[in-house]
């Protein structure tokens, strides 16, 4: 097969190998005498990282175009662990990803909120921005755990930070912001051909025009969340629910057969996201010289309560000395000041559950496609949250 391929297609990039060592050979294409929409600057992509990073530039470039915006996305195993906008730090944040008290370039700061929402999951992961890549923005990649790059350019001398990256090893892709895919895509599997049209649905503020609760405020902020929120969970693996606040996701449950444990897993996450801004979780004791990596693990697994026998030895040496638990009443108090977040979700709500789950975690705005048997049911259930929910009539599966 792959001996045909090399005679047909002159636009082909051989990989490592497929989704696991053993699927070999592996290789990507181009049909006719189309040119692949990027190309690698640096390091040997494999065959989940081009997945990451196709799906993550689409993804932060629709999200540059509806918010007028630098946008960037975490991805992980083919969905997003983080995406945001170029939305400045708050003091609280800066210090919640020790980001410092330096000014922080447009891009920067989209990366830092992507990366930082739910760093555990960022852990090696394929980046991507909507705009060239600047050395300061290198300069923070250089630190991360993270597999690779995908941007429409690198600025100065940030190509050459990158390239020093994992020992020249880590992968940096320029794409063409000017390739346009065809309309239809094809998908293969166990040899059967699956062809569709490209989602190519854009989301923009009027997909909010029908807003079906009691409460029909959509501030400014909610918008612009609820959007980032939408298309987001458009390159989720699905079903899948998205949090966001203050211009970036918090939470992405991805990959449910049930849309209440989407829900509910994207809730843990905004849970743990915002109870690392507390100030026992900002201020726990580390000893000097403890690497901020283990610093944010530990971090999250003093928030989940790991700190109990024998699992606490091994976080034991960290620090300067032992720090008290977070008890549940404090952390019920804590989340209870989580307010204003925005919730997208790919499919209807089929029952009110959801929105009890999503009550517990500040959500005040919802977008979904609406359509369910059970739509009043979900409309009363946010009227008695005082929730405001836009029907877009838009389905967002990713499959």
């Amino acid at each position: 097969m792959f001996d045909t391929l090399r005679r047909t297609y002159r636009f082909r990039l051989p990989l490592k190998y497929g989704c696991n060592p053993h699927q070999q050979p592996a290789a990507v294409y181009m049909e006719g005498e189309r040119e692949l929409p990027f190309a690698v600057l640096n390091g040997k992509p494999g065959y989940i990282n081009l997945l990451d990073a196709l799906n993550a530039w689409q993804l932060v470039l629709e999200l540059r175009q509806a918010s007028g915006l630098p946008a960037a996305a975490s991805f992980k195993h083919v969905s997003p662990a983080g995406a945001a906008v170029a939305v400045p730090l708050s003091r609280e944040l800066r210090a919640v990803y020790e980001a410092g008290d330096e000014p922080l370039s447009p891009q920067t700061a989209a990366y830092l909120r992507a990366r930082g929402a739910d760093p555990m999951s960022s852990y090696g992961d394929f980046a991507a921005l909507s705009d060239p890549v600047d050395e300061a923005t290198a300069q923070v990649l250089k630190t991360e755990v993270s597999d690779g790059i995908i941007a429409p350019g690198y600025e100065g001398e940030a190509l050459s930070v990158l390239k020093r990256k994992k020992q020249g090893a880590f992968i940096v892709l320029e794409a063409d912001p000017a390739y346009r895919p065809p309309e239809n895509e094809l998908k293969e599997v166990f040899g059967v051909t699956f062809a569709q049209r490209r989602n190519d649905a854009r989301i923009g503020a009027e997909l909010l025009g029908r807003v079906v609760t009691a409460s029909t405020r959509l501030p400014p902020e909610a918008i612009r969340d609820l959007l980032v929120a939408a298309i987001t969970i458009k390159y989720t693996q699905s079903n899948s629910v998205g949090y966001a606040l203050d211009g970036q996701m918090i939470g992405v449950g991805a990959g449910q057969q049930s849309r209440v444990d989407c829900t509910k897993l994207a809730g843990r996450k905004a849970e743990i996201w915002w109870l690392r801004h507390h100030p026992s979780i900002v201020g726990l004791p580390f000893n000097s010289g403890v690497k901020r990596v283990d610093r944010t693990n530990a971090r999250v697994r003093y928030i989940e309560g790991d700190f109990t026998p024998p699992e606490y030895a091994q976080w034991l040496p960290l620090f300067e000395q032992t720090p008290p638990p977070l008890e549940p009443r404090q952390k019920e108090e804590w989340i209870a000041g989580l307010k204003g977040v925005s919730l997208a979700s790919d499919a209807f709500f089929p029952f009110r559950d959801s929105i009890d789950q999503a009550a517990k975690r500040g959500v005040t705005y919802i977008v979904q496609p609406g359509g369910s048997v059970a739509d009043q049911a979900v409309i009363a259930a946010c009227d008695e949250y005082g929730m405001a929910m836009a029907f877009s009539g838009l389905r967002l599966f990713h499959h």
